[in-house]
């Protein structure tokens, strides 16, 4: 990935992260849907092919890709339809089911995903070697509470065909959690083998500083001196390991060429924060180029206003 400039850029949310044809689309969808017209799911459609089947092999991109444009359709009937003209997409079929998965919060048993494991099966059958129909699987069965042997059978699929998946990964981190169908044992299992085993700039290596985030919120969640002190989580045991384990490779140029790269310089830079690390954080702060992830700065309230103050502290005195 190029990294932008040091030089200050004003900030801004930006799901695409520094994928500009994937930024194009969101915005050529937006205006489309504004139409109105019954030219329009057909406008949608072709757009959504061009870009999602671009580039086949390249599941970072393309998962990456379709994890985006499903947030952002959540609310629409597109994929639906699209699925309805087009019964034998996989695309269509993934970007269905992921979008229903969408719209259910990871923590709301209630929510629709009544179709979402068929479309992933079936785009799985037409496109056999695509990892995005076991990712959207997996996130089908997070929320349908499925139970441990099912999700790791579907994480196998993933493996299988694309090792180091990084929303796979982070899929399983989340429903390994005691908020979801684990335990703290099993997460620190989780990550102790992949920290074992992963290439220092794969794709999924935000993994390990993610599930420290995780444990973090949770510290201040509980309030009280927990909440008061939980600063000193980064000071000591294996969250300062994994700080000090990335913190000097993540921010340098070309080191990180995932697509999700920016995503983990902004948990990076949250993390070197939260625990008071304001000389590190600089360069990543360089490294991000104002381009803000709402996660984990949603944390502490709205990621725009977390993120800056949260910069000019990091800058202050230089």
């Amino acid at each position: 990935m190029g990294f932008l400039s040091s030089r200050r850029k004003r900030a801004r949310l930006a799901p695409e992260l520094d994928d500009q044809e994937l930024g194009r689309l969101l915005k050529s969808l937006l205006a489309t849907t504004r139409t109105g017209t019954i030219a329009t799911t057909d406008l949608c459609m072709a757009q959504l092919s061009r870009l999602l089947d671009q580039g086949e092999g390249d599941w970072d991109r393309r998962t990456h890709r379709i994890d985006v444009v499903a947030d952002f359709l959540s609310a629409s009937h597109l994929p639906r339809s699209w699925v309805a003209r087009e019964p034998r997409n996989a695309t269509a079929l993934v970007l269905h089911a992921w979008t229903q998965a969408a719209r259910v919060d990871a923590h709301d048993q209630g929510g629709d995903t009544s179709d979402a494991a068929e479309s992933c099966l079936r785009a799985a059958e037409l496109a056999p070697d695509d990892p995005t129909p076991w990712v959207a699987l997996l996130k089908v069965a997070r929320r349908e509470r499925w139970r441990q042997p099912q999700v790791f059978g579907v994480w196998n699929e993933v493996l299988a065909r694309d090792r180091w998946n990084r929303e796979a990964y982070m899929n399983m981190l989340a429903y390994l959690t005691p908020e979801e169908g684990g335990s703290r044992l099993q997460v620190l299992e989780f990550v102790d083998a992949l920290v074992a085993r992963t290439p220092a700039n794969a794709p999924c290596v935000g993994t390990e500083l993610t599930a420290q985030v995780l444990q973090y919120r949770a510290i201040l969640g509980r309030g009280g001196y927990e909440a008061l002190v939980a600063r000193t989580h980064w000071s000591q045991g294996m969250a300062a390991q994994a700080l000090d384990r990335v913190v000097h490779t993540w921010g340098q140029p070309g080191f990180l060429r995932h697509a999700k790269a920016i995503a983990d310089l902004n948990l990076l830079a949250y993390a070197l924060m939260a625990g008071d690390r304001r000389a590190e954080a600089r360069a990543v702060f360089e490294a991000i180029g104002g381009v803000v992830t709402g996660w984990p700065w949603e944390i502490g309230g709205d990621p725009l206003t977390e993120f800056e103050q949260a910069q000019r502290r990091a800058t202050a005195g230089q």
